[in-house]
Order: C-alpha cells, then structure tokens, then sequence
C-alpha cells in the first residue's frame, strides 16, 4: 500500500493537465471550442490510462453546453489491485470561448481527493448549473475566522465586503479590486463594485483561475465575486484549500424547473446553505494541478518557439501546503503525448501550430 499517495502521484496528474493544454493548444483561435475541450479530453485520458489509480470522475465537465468531457462515474486509472482510490474533479479546459477566440484567460486543471474515515466522497458533488462565490484573500479568511461578524460573507451587501476587506488589507477602498464573471446574471455585481468605488475588471471566461486570483499575492485582484459554474467552484474551493484563502458559495438556481429539480432530488433544505471551501473539498489528502493554456491571473499559457515549447502550471497540496510553479521545457524532436484515441504515444510536433 503505498503511502501519502497523493504525494507520490501528484506529478502524474500534473502530467495530464500538461498533456491537456499542449494538445488543446492546437485549437487556440480557431473558432471551434468544442474540438479544443475533446483535444484536452484525449490528453487527459491517455494519461490516466497509465497512472495506477483507482479513479472515479465525481465532477466532471459538460453540464452546461453538453461539451466533450470527462463525465461523472467515468472511471479513470489502471484499477490494479491495491492502487489508492481517488476521487477526480476536472475542467480540461476552463475558458474554452476563450481559446475559440484566441483570447488570454484558459487553463486545465484536475483535483484528486482521497476520501477517509468512511467519507462517501471527498469532493462535494453540486447538481446545479451555478453557485454564487465570493473568494478572497489569507488575511481576509483568517480575519473573518477570528470575528465571525465582520460582514465577510455572501448574505453581506457586497459594498460592505468592500470596505471590511481594505480595512484588513490596508488599503483605500478605492484601491480594492474585484474581478466579476461578465455576464448578464452578474449585473447586480458589478453595480455594486461600481457604487462602492471600487475597481472592477470583468472577464468573459475562466472562473476557476478568477477565483484563484485573490489568494495569489501577485495577481493584483483583492476579490472575486458573481455567480459561476457550480463545479468550477468545487475546483476552486480544493485548490484554494492549498492556497490558504477563503470562498463561500451558494447554490443559485437557474429558474423555478432548476430549483423543483433541486428540491425533488433532496437538496431543498441545501439551497440557503453557505458552503465554505472545507465542505466541498474535504481533508487534506488534495492535490490540486493546473496548466495555463492561454495567459490568465493565473499561469501564463502554452508558447511555442521553433522547437521548444513552455508549459507554465501549478501544483500544490493541501497536507503540506506546498505551491509548486512548474515552468517546463518540451523538445518538439523529442516529446511525445499519450493519447487514449491514439492508444500510445504521439509526436507533440503534430499537435502544435507552426511557430
């Protein structure tokens, strides 16, 4: 039985979330998000194929736009006997309009869990389309952790969380930055961040890098607030675990036949729940990995020169703490990917576009 598994395999989900962006790089502006998110699937596949895993997709991807993906229940992994069970969350690509665009802001990223002390699962499974988030940094969450009644929290106006969070950060309100979903259900956000005086930047895709950003010391954004994808938060909450800052989510129904669905299946008394990081990404037998595909406040993405191409990712878990900043160094006359619609290996040279 090996031993903290999760350390001992963390490079090899690296690996596939790095397979993903060099194998989705290839659609990077070409109009056609669907053949990217299928690219990075493949990718991620093929690298499962060899890992000695007992993995289970919880969360996959695909919900929203019926998209290529990996899907819940789908079994990942060699399966021999004795490997660790995992429990897999993935995006293999999150902001993949952006990449049919050619546009900064795309990444894949993978989270392995390992349940314990009898836990069904150790990533919490949402049935909803989205959650309502507010993300932010160590020094807010530990702040809000000593005095529960700074109004730090999803039911506060967000003007209020505002000006508590310059007041920890010490900084002028105007100064605090707050990254919003540019969409049409987040207009009430964006209002506010505009009538507290703060300073907004919209992006247009990618909400797990966006509410990774607050936890980054250098990323520059303060907060991140809006409704999202309910499982790019699940996404978000176990590699915020590791980054130590804070978000609260809760379960924002689409419309009434949503909400019916919602309750009908056992989640009605769930639906004015705050759920912090912790109660969807449970112990700290996590690893969370991600890979810029294009740039973000996240990674920097994929670049190709001549016959070397850079990958830029991050691995971290929550047990240690740990941050890694990979940035890696892939020989187009050498490198090759482990594809499951190839079965083997395939030159990277095929899959890139001329620089």
């Amino acid at each position: 039985m090996i031993e903290d598994p999760e350390r001992t395999l963390e490079f090899e989900f690296l690996r596939a979330t790095e397979g993903a962006a060099l194998n989705a790089m290839q659609w990077l502006g070409r109009g056609d998000k669907e053949a990217a998110d299928a690219a990075a699937c493949d990718a991620i596949r093929g690298m499962f194929d060899l890992m000695d895993i007992c993995g289970e997709v919880v969360i996959g991807e695909g919900i929203k736009d019926e998209a290529p993906g990996l899907f819940k229940g789908e079994k990942v992994g060699t399966w021999l006997a004795g490997s660790p069970r995992f429990d897999i969350a993935l995006d293999p690509v999150d902001g993949t309009t952006n990449i049919a665009k050619g546009m900064p802001n795309s990444i894949s990223c993978i989270a392995g869990a390992i349940p314990h002390d009898g836990e069904e699962c150790a990533l919490q499974d949402i049935p909803a389309y989205y959650l309502e988030k507010l993300a932010y940094p160590e020094k807010v969450r530990q702040a809000w952790m000593k005095d529960p009644s700074l109004p730090l929290s999803l039911d506060a106006p967000l003007g209020e969380v505002i000006a508590v969070t310059a007041r920890i950060l010490d900084k002028d309100p105007r100064d605090v930055l707050v990254m919003v979903l540019d969409r049409p259900r987040n207009e009430p956000y964006i209002e506010a961040v505009r009538a507290a005086g703060a300073k907004l930047r919209m992006i247009g895709d990618g909400d797990i890098a966006a509410a990774l950003a607050p936890a980054l010391p250098d990323s520059g954004i303060d907060l991140y607030a809006g409704i999202g994808g309910a499982p790019e938060g699940v996404l978000s909450a176990a590699a915020l675990r590791c980054l130590g800052g804070g978000l609260q989510a809760k379960i924002w129904p689409k419309d009434s036949l949503e909400r019916r669905a919602l309750v009908a299946e056992g989640w009605g008394d769930q639906l004015d729940r705050t759920f912090l990081s912790k109660d969807l990404a449970r112990g700290k037998s996590i690893v969370f990995c991600a890979t810029g595909i294009s740039d973000s406040p996240l990674l920097r993405g994929v670049e190709v020169r001549r016959n070397i191409t850079r990958t830029h990712s991050v691995l971290m878990r929550v047990k240690s703490k740990t941050v890694r900043f990979i940035e890696a160094m892939h020989n187009l006359d050498a490198k090759t990917l482990h594809l499951r619609s190839a079965g083997g290996e395939v030159p990277l040279k095929r899959s890139l576009p001329a620089s």
